[in-house]
């Protein structure tokens, strides 16, 4: 990071993994760039990088100047991850804590990141050494966004994730609730296939910000798999209305730094 490394730290995580974490980190970074802020993005799913795949920077290799990894540039976002360490993306990394723990805190601490205002950090899921890495000092997480889908199974795990922020201090800036529905493209007609509501009654429960609610879209599916950020397409009016509420957090008086 920079000498000043003042940048506002948001990291993105869930108790549970396939809820489209990655997607929304991916896409509120796109949205904060695209608003004219200095964005940075780093992927800390040391064993499932999926960052430059959804970006279609697989290929991209690390370059360095004064010790220090130059992170990619792609869409205004200046993007790091372990998968632009790899010689094969198919390869496991078989690593134990103290090894991802020190490759994270290079990432934060090693990378000529530049002037940023923000930085968004997708954490892997769970509550583990990737995302105490994140949180613990001498690291400073200035908000948290949760990431849920609306079924019970996915609220169980995501709520510890929320008390895992609480139990560190951090604060919340919203838990968003994902696949919230499906709208047919064809009929208009909505259907609940995961359920609705779970986030925002798990939002109430624990007294956090409810971000917004998001629909299953095919096209966010094709624009992952395409490398393409699915809040360029016309269809992610619901993504931009989420990043809009947690964009009004971010500025609001209870997180902004002084």
């Amino acid at each position: 990071m920079t000498e000043k490394n003042d940048c506002f730290k948001i990291a993105v995580l869930s108790g549970k993994g396939g809820v489209g974490k990655s997607t929304v980190a991916v896409n509120l970074a796109y949205y904060l760039a695209s608003k004219g802020h200095k964005t940075g993005l780093l992927d800390v799913d040391i064993h499932g990088p999926s960052i430059p795949k959804m970006l279609n920077i697989e290929n991209r290799i690390i370059s360095s100047i004064n010790n220090k990894m130059l992170p990619v540039e792609v869409e205004g976002l200046e993007v790091m991850s372990i998968g632009f360490l790899l010689d094969d993306s198919t390869a496991p990394v078989i690593w134990r804590g103290p090894l991802k723990s020190t490759l994270i805190r290079q990432f934060l601490e090693e990378v000529e990141w530049g002037d940023l205002e923000y930085l968004v950090i997708d954490c892997p899921p769970g509550t583990g050494d990737e995302p105490l890495s994140v949180f613990q000092p001498p690291q400073k997480i200035d908000g948290a966004i949760v990431v849920t889908t609306p079924q019970d199974v996915a609220i169980l795990d995501v709520a510890k994730s929320v008390n895992f922020c609480k139990q560190l201090n951090a604060p919340i800036i919203g838990i968003v609730e994902n696949m919230s529905g499906f709208i047919c493209p064809k009929c208009g007609e909505r259907v609940e296939i995961f359920k609705s509501g779970g986030g925002k009654k798990l939002a109430e429960e624990t007294h956090v910000p409810f971000s917004g609610s998001i629909p299953l879209d095919p096209a966010a599916v094709t624009s992952g798999d395409e490398g393409i950020p699915y809040i360029k397409t016309a269809s992610s009016q619901a993504f931009k209305e989420v990043f809009e509420n947690i964009y009004t957090h971010i500025k609001s008086k209870e997180l902004a730094k002084v």
